[in-house]
């Protein structure tokens, strides 16, 4: 596929200069006090089709790797693979290597010039470690996600990565879409504020504030989420009759390394810019 061709897949026809300032100083002051931001309609509808094709061919049957709803243990989730509804899938894995088309989206001037001002680097990578998957919500057997903040996993130099959502559908409340509490990224929280498996804790008055502060990251198909690594977000169950789909990578930059030895430098990450 040639890049004049992959670009209008994407939607969009912009030059590199264009794309390296496709967010105004409006933009990313909000990304900077918030800590996310939604792109509306970024990745075009014949792109969102095609990915959605090769998602549903690698659902039936499952293609690993994947991690089931079973696996996760979260609210809401079978108690076991033997379990009914504990071979439904809840990720697909390494989303980066499992077709070109998902290459060309997480190296898509559309991304990686929003990135480039986001992160105020030229040089970004992809972290093949942490998401690079499709996150998949079935009707029936779907679980919640308790309010995380994604980094509290991860190992890198500094806390400074960012994470590309794409929705190839509507994204609700009523189908589990994400829910987001602005501004978590800028602060610290005592250990006693996190139950074991760290997530934020909801039984105190002093976290209630916070979560009553959330707000929902409504998207449609080709809407893009960006969002630090440090944001506060949950997810509800998917309460509808159709499978929910999202494509999520996650990015560094050059300067940001995973610490040796740890989960975060399993795979190396892949230059993006």
């Amino acid at each position: 596929m040639t890049l004049s061709h992959r670009k209008k897949r994407m939607g969009t026809h912009l030059t590199q200069a264009q794309d390296d300032q496709a967010l105004d100083d409006v933009q990313l002051a909000r990304f900077a006090r918030d800590g996310y931001l939604i792109e509306r309609g970024l990745a075009g509808p014949e792109l969102c089709r095609e990915l959605a094709a090769i998602i549903d061919h690698s659902l039936d049957p499952a293609l690993a790797p994947l991690e089931y709803e079973a696996d996760v243990h979260y609210p809401g989730a079978p108690g076991s693979r033997d379990a009914q509804g504990g071979l439904t899938p809840r990720r697909l894995l390494h989303a980066y290597t499992r077709h070109p088309l998902f290459q060309s989206w997480a190296r898509s001037r559309e991304v990686v010039g929003r990135l480039r001002q986001l992160m105020q680097s030229d040089r970004i990578l992809l972290s093949q470690n942490h998401h690079n998957c499709i996150m998949t919500k079935h009707p029936g057997f779907s679980s919640m996600t308790s309010w995380h903040e994604d980094v509290r996993y991860w190992s890198f130099d500094r806390p400074e990565l960012v994470s590309v959502w794409l929705a190839l559908g509507n994204e609700h409340p009523e189908n589990g879409g994400m829910l987001m509490i602005p501004g978590t990224h800028t602060q610290a929280f005592d250990r006693g504020r996190l139950d074991a498996a760290l997530f934020l804790r909801t039984d105190l008055e002093e976290n209630q504030g916070l979560i009553n502060s959330a707000v929902t990251a409504e998207l449609e198909a080709g809407d893009v989420l960006f969002f630090h690594c440090k944001t506060y977000h949950a997810a509800g169950m998917n309460t509808t009759t159709a499978v929910k789909r999202s494509v999520v990578f996650t990015y560094r930059t050059e300067d940001n390394n995973p610490i040796p030895g740890t989960r975060s430098a399993n795979y190396p990450d892949v230059p993006v810019s």
